[in-house]
């Protein structure tokens, strides 16, 4: 029995150390080093948190033996979790791909009305996107993201999505999709249900983040996060994730 209580204690010990206000100076995660964390969630995959640059997340298997203890990282829980959430998102993607795409009117584009429209063409709808893509050869850029309300989504779109070098680096090399999910700014039904459906496919847990796709639906990248020090650094970015 006594053996018992002791085990429970250090049980209870190391998850009051991964609540989700817990506060670490750095977290290292690869070749990436994150100051001033404050951990928002952990899951069986990924630790969410905020940091000097923004919000972001890592993958568990990242980080150092030590962080995936103190994280309680069960490598074959993430590995079936991954595998489950890729299968899903396989199966969402084929399905887009047999829906006929429909072009409302103004609907799929911004409206002219808002800054930057004609620069900045975003589009909500991802299976015309992917098809686009294809007959372009381009990539497709998704953006979640809370436009109207959250800072590090509208810091991100003032320095990089709306500035000349992204609008002229996206117009000959992605198809871009905008899955918004404003507080203020008044939405259609049907487009905030698919837009948090894609999140859920996507595994998309916090905003903004950017994911980046072929143009047949598979992921080569994403960004969880404000990425900061402008468009050229989003852009490398990108470029890595293209393999380019």
């Amino acid at each position: 029995m006594r053996g018992k209580i002791i085990c429970l204690m250090i049980w209870a010990a190391l998850a009051a150390t991964t609540r989700a206000d817990e506060k670490i100076p750095v977290l290292q995660a690869g070749s990436e080093a994150y100051s001033n964390v404050t951990v928002t969630s952990v899951s069986a995959t990924d630790v969410f948190f905020t940091f000097d640059g923004g919000m972001a997340n890592v993958k568990l298997k990242n980080l150092l033996p030590d962080w995936q203890k103190h994280f309680r990282f069960d490598p074959s829980k993430a590995r079936a979790l991954e595998l489950k959430q890729a299968e899903n998102t396989s199966k969402y993607h084929e399905q887009f791909l047999r829906q006929p795409v429909v072009h409302p009117p103004d609907m799929n584009r911004e409206s002219a009305a808002d800054a930057g429209a004609a620069e900045r063409p975003w589009r909500n709808d991802l299976a015309g996107a992917l098809k686009q893509a294809r007959a372009e050869n381009k990539l497709v850029l998704l953006d979640f993201t809370g436009s109207d309300w959250w800072p590090w989504c509208i810091k991100f779109d003032q320095e990089v999505l709306s500035t000349d070098r992204f609008t002229g680096y996206a117009s000959s090399r992605l198809e871009l999709v905008k899955l918004d999910f404003p507080h203020h700014t008044p939405q259609p039904n049907d487009i905030r249900q698919a837009n948090a459906a894609l999140a859920g496919q996507f595994g998309v847990h916090s905003d903004p983040t950017y994911v980046l796709l072929n143009a047949d639906g598979r992921e080569l990248g994403r960004q969880v996060g404000y990425c900061p020090r402008g468009p050229d650094a989003f852009i490398s970015k990108l470029d890595r994730f293209a393999g380019r």
